[in-house]
């Protein structure tokens, strides 16, 4: 995930080192509190670097098999850019250059080179890299790089096309500014196609179970929500706009909304991820997925 490191300035790395192996399964966060509190960027920044830096491996290791090594999925309910192509159709991307922000171990961007397009995949975490360096052992080539989504170090109109799976946009406190990179870096007519949370779940406790489908918050509340320790530091937070929020700055970032696609919670799909679920998927939708085109 990709966020303002607090410094103001671009934090990147054209190449990651080390590749590493999943270790033994910890939560070193497993004593925080959850609050609601409001938060500036630089401390978001920073706690969101070091909760995905600290539980990579266990995410790795919790979700590698559904995301699989070179699978581009859009969505814990199992939407699959093969199946949905959202971005363009599959046989276009060929030769195409493809930004993906918040990349984590590069999955999404390992499908894209399979077809033949040129990605990017980048990252804040340098342990979700070292990640995508050991799935890609004898090398995917592209590159991978440690960098800010809110301070992209790519030049103006460097993509035909830009991407996000749950990347960064749900964990920095101005997304918005994100949006105008991305608008930035893509070539005119360029494609952006991101998935987020989708908004409806802020109102409802994140479980899977019936508990998780009675409202306990307001919708409209925009408190981020934030996990911290004895000290009060933050080390983990997430940011809420409502869907109405994500229109407005998609449309002043200086994009044009294409579609907005809400997942059905397929019936192949058993499977539970945090919040997300069967029994909750076949009633509310739990991923809102924004298919832009820049002006």
């Amino acid at each position: 995930m990709t966020q303002n490191d607090g410094s103001g300035g671009v934090a990147a790395r054209s190449t990651v080192s080390g590749t590493p192996q999943l270790t033994p399964a910890a939560s070193p966060d497993e004593d925080a509190d959850a609050v609601r509190r409001h938060i500036g960027a630089g401390e978001s920044s920073r706690a969101n670097r070091g909760w995905w830096d600290r539980n990579a491996d266990e995410y790795q290791r919790e979700h590698g098999g559904f995301l699989g090594d070179a699978r581009f999925v859009w969505c814990p309910e199992g939407l699959d850019e093969a199946e949905a192509q959202l971005l363009c159709p599959t046989e276009a991307l060929s030769g195409r250059r493809v930004l993906e922000v918040g990349a984590g171990a590069a999955q999404c961007s390992r499908w894209l080179a399979a077809q033949g397009a040129r990605p990017v995949a980048v990252d804040l975490s340098y342990r979700q890299l070292q990640h995508a360096l050991r799935i890609g052992e004898t090398g995917d080539g592209f590159p991978l790089v440690e960098a800010d989504a809110a301070a992209l170090p790519f030049a103006e109109g460097s993509f035909d096309l830009a991407c996000s799976a749950f990347g960064a946009l749900p964990f920095v406190a101005d997304s918005e500014q994100v949006l105008r990179e991305v608008h930035r870096v893509l070539r005119p007519r360029g494609r952006w196609v991101f998935s987020v949370t989708h908004p409806l779940r802020w109102a409802l406790p994140d479980e899977p179970g019936p508990e998780g489908l009675t409202v306990f918050s307001s919708y409209f509340d925009r408190t981020p929500y934030v996990e911290q320790d004895d000290a009060g530091r933050a080390v983990y937070v997430e940011h809420h706009r409502t869907l109405g929020d994500r229109v407005r700055e998609v449309v002043r970032a200086g994009f044009r909304l294409v579609d907005l696609v809400e997942p059905e919670w397929p019936d192949w799909n058993e499977q539970e991820w945090g919040g997300w679920s069967p029994l909750r998927g076949r009633l509310v939708p739990g991923t809102a997925i924004f298919v832009c085109e820049r002006e």
